[in-house]
């Protein structure tokens, strides 16, 4: 059975999805973009302030649920150029402790919003 899980301190779904959703012992995140929970405006226009505000939000989407960021298994990362992968890498990983989730990271075209990174997350429930 598939539970919508929603929180006023991470941006609000704009269309047919959910924040996350709990399946089991699994928590799906849905892809966070630097989007401020009251406003819903994008936060920042440099990678560096994105990523903070993204982490941001994943971590109050987290913490609504009782949960932290070592909870999270595997990420989904989508930057808009991968350029500035190392300067977001220092962020995400400023956020997380060993042992780290598996990760993805891609280049896309485009980003909802003109955003330049996006990221997914798979939780642990137990």
């Amino acid at each position: 059975m598939m539970k919508a899980i929603a929180t006023d301190k991470a941006p609000k779904a704009v269309g047919p999805y959910s924040q996350a959703v709990q399946v089991g012992d699994l928590l799906f995140c849905s892809g966070m973009i630097a989007l401020d929970p009251n406003s819903g405006q994008m936060i920042g226009k440099d990678v560096q302030s994105q990523t903070k505000q993204v982490m941001s939000n994943i971590g109050n989407l987290l913490e609504s649920q009782g949960l932290d960021f070592s909870k999270i298994v595997k990420t989904t990362v989508f930057l808009q150029d991968m350029a500035d992968f190392v300067t977001f890498n220092e962020i995400y990983a400023s956020n997380l402790k060993a042992p780290y989730p598996a990760r993805s990271t891609v280049e896309a075209a485009a980003l909802p919003k003109g955003a330049l990174v996006e990221i997914e997350c798979i939780v642990s429930l137990k």
